[in-house]
């Protein structure tokens, strides 16, 4: 087993809050490679709470739709941020999704040229002090690509590991090799022995993006269109209940990783042989909450 442990997802849930920054101390004892906060639960207040309680472990925002605050604000949290985490602190931003912009009542402009204009004027922010890297989540190649012209980083969510060297390929090859330029994906993972529970699992966590169209247009690119039709088709017949047979075991491997510890340590190495230097652990599991997914990854990632 490689010595080089992945990143983790983590989120902190209500009631869990404390007992969340506990776990991220014991991942960070164990020597986890990063952890990354998704959108929810405030993953900005979570990383304000990692700077002072963790000493060493990289941290940052898998993602920070930009529509969520004022870049002026932005601003200020992010050179917070990176001053106090003595530069741990990594800004993932990114354009969200179409539930994402009418919970915050806003209207976007064109994807690549709105991400454009806040790192613009992000950077533009000189009195704050230093910045942190800004890192951009991507799906397709357009936005990749703009990820290795303006950014520090990309980081993939749910990405199919067959697509991922089309994907690369919109990065400068200096880039794509480079050890300061960041390369993450966050992949859903269920460690079980039983692989149909935790294909079961997996599939429930990931259904909810199966209708979002970005990700479907995304996935249809990776080469999974027969998938993504069917989905349409019983989304627009009104059949809701009819989209996770659709994603298929074939669709199940490529975008997430199941099964007993061996194959999730293998699975790791994989997406890291396809040029993810960081893979991202999301944790499911068959057995209980965030907790015990932890319990299950600690377990597997034991040295």
């Amino acid at each position: 087993m490689s010595t080089h442990l992945p990143a983790v997802s983590l989120v902190a849930v209500s009631s869990r809050r404390r007992r969340t920054i506990e776990l991220a101390q014991e991942i960070e004892r164990r020597g986890f490679a990063g952890i990354w906060a998704p959108s929810m639960f405030g993953n900005m207040s979570l990383c304000e709470a990692l700077a002072w309680n963790t000493t060493h472990i990289p941290f940052g925002t898998a993602i920070a739709p930009i529509y969520q605050r004022s870049v002026l604000d932005f601003a200020q949290s992010a050179a917070f941020l990176h001053e106090v985490s003595g530069g741990r602190f990594h800004l993932g931003i990114g354009i969200a999704h179409a539930p994402s912009y009418i919970r915050l009542g806003v209207t976007p402009g064109k994807p690549l040229s709105d991400t454009r204009n806040f790192v613009d004027r992000l950077r533009a922010e000189t009195d704050l002090g230093a910045m942190p890297p800004v890192i951009l989540a991507a799906l397709r190649t357009r936005m990749v690509a703009l990820a290795g012209e303006i950014g520090q980083g990309v980081v993939f969510a749910n990405a199919a590991r067959s697509h991922m060297a089309v994907s690369l390929a919109a990065l400068p090859e200096a880039k794509r090799n480079a050890t300061d330029f960041f390369i993450g994906n966050m992949l859903p993972t269920c460690i079980a022995d039983d692989i149909d529970a935790a294909k079961a699992v997996l599939r429930r966590a990931l259904t909810s993006y199966a209708f979002r169209p970005n990700y479907r247009n995304y996935w249809k690119e990776a080469g999974y269109v027969e998938e993504m039709a069917a989905i349409e088709h019983a989304i627009d017949a009104g059949h809701n209940d009819d989209v996770p047979k659709y994603l298929t075991d074939r669709w199940l491997a490529d975008c997430a990783l199941f099964g007993p510890p061996n194959r999730i340590r293998d699975g790791i190495e994989a997406w890291r042989a396809a040029g993810v230097h960081t893979p991202i652990i999301v944790p499911s599991s068959t057995a209980g909450n965030q907790l015990k997914a932890f319990e299950e990854i600690f377990a597997t990632f034991a040295t």
